[in-house]
């Protein structure tokens, strides 16, 4: 099928074939019937909540609030601070302080259930992941800062599976339970985010209009997918079958910015993709975006990302705020 003639949500969704949760750390919580647990912001990442047992009120930095029941699973995708409440006047404690225990590879366990309680009254996972959309960096804005799936999964019917699988791994115990943990909480993550993109984005502007712009989207699809190649504002609206400058004009109105520097920024977002995750050495990332020399490469990233490859390389990037 031809770019063109492909759907708005389509083009979104084949797009999005670069996005990567990376999980950085994970921790199975338990707690007695009052609790006031704390997240940090965490800019460049995501937050993930799945409430197995209880429920909690999750309060943003806004003082916005969400009621959780048992079953319920939380996005946060811009890592914003907030706090997971028994109750709405509960003291917080941030989760940093608290003592966890090791339960497997990335995954910690956190019990602050008193003792003269038998069972829990809460039980929850937990998991901070680098959320990385590789070119698509910019569609992590224009998401809710809070992205719920309800436990009977009415909005997201794809999830109830994967929850009923968290559900049991959560509860049962088994040998290698929290590593099960962990991979699931990355696919229903990444769940939340396609079916946010298949139910429009909910109106979402800036990129995610140009996307559902019948012109910039072929020029935005063949960009994204050869981001290497020699693009200039002729070849860009060539691609979109009109004048370089009602496309240069169209693309800084929809977008915001101008199309080489959007072309620059994309290369530099995969970039760090590439030198982070996949730890390609420099002068094939050079290479792969069409740069003629590793120092013309390294002297566009320095200026468009604040640091140089190597940094990035050596995990600077992702520990800066």
């Amino acid at each position: 099928m031809p770019p063109a003639a492909l759907q708005p949500t389509h083009l979104i969704s084949e797009l999005l074939t670069g996005m990567r949760l990376h999980g950085v750390q994970y921790r199975r919580i338990q707690t007695g019937p009052r609790f006031g647990l704390g997240f940090p912001p965490k800019p460049g990442h995501a937050y993930f909540h799945y409430l197995a047992v209880g429920t909690a009120i999750l309060r943003g930095a806004d003082g916005s609030q969400h009621r959780l029941s048992a079953g319920d699973v939380v996005l946060l995708p811009r890592g914003d601070e907030h706090a997971l409440l028994s109750g709405e006047d509960h003291p917080v404690q941030c989760l940093d302080t608290i003592d966890a225990a090791p339960l497997g590879d990335a995954v910690s366990g956190i019990d602050t259930c008193p003792s003269t309680h038998a069972v829990p009254s809460a039980v929850l996972f937990h998991g901070c992941m680098v959320f990385d959309l590789g070119g698509m960096q910019g569609l992590s804005k224009a998401m809710p800062a809070v992205m719920l799936a309800d436990g009977n999964a009415t909005q997201f019917p794809g999830l109830l599976p994967m929850v009923d699988a968290m559900k049991r791994e959560v509860c049962s115990g088994r040998i290698g339970y929290a590593g099960i943990l962990a991979r699931l909480a990355d696919a229903v993550a990444a769940m939340i985010v396609r079916d946010w993109v298949e139910r429009g984005c909910d109106g979402a502007s800036g990129l995610v209009m140009a996307l559902r712009d019948p012109r910039l989207s072929v020029s935005l699809l063949a960009l994204h997918k050869d981001p290497g190649r020699d693009w200039t504002v002729d070849a860009l609206a060539a691609e979109s079958n009109i004048s370089r400058s009602v496309f240069a004009d169209r693309f800084q109105t929809v977008i915001g910015t101008a199309p080489l520097r959007y072309v620059t920024e994309l290369r530099m977002q995969l970039a760090s993709q590439w030198l982070t995750h996949q730890r390609l050495p420099i002068e094939v990332v050079a290479e792969r975006l069409g740069y003629a020399s590793q120092a013309a490469f390294s002297r566009a990233y320095k200026r468009v990302m604040g640091h140089s490859p190597g940094a990035t390389r050596r995990g600077r990037a992702l520990a800066s705020p």
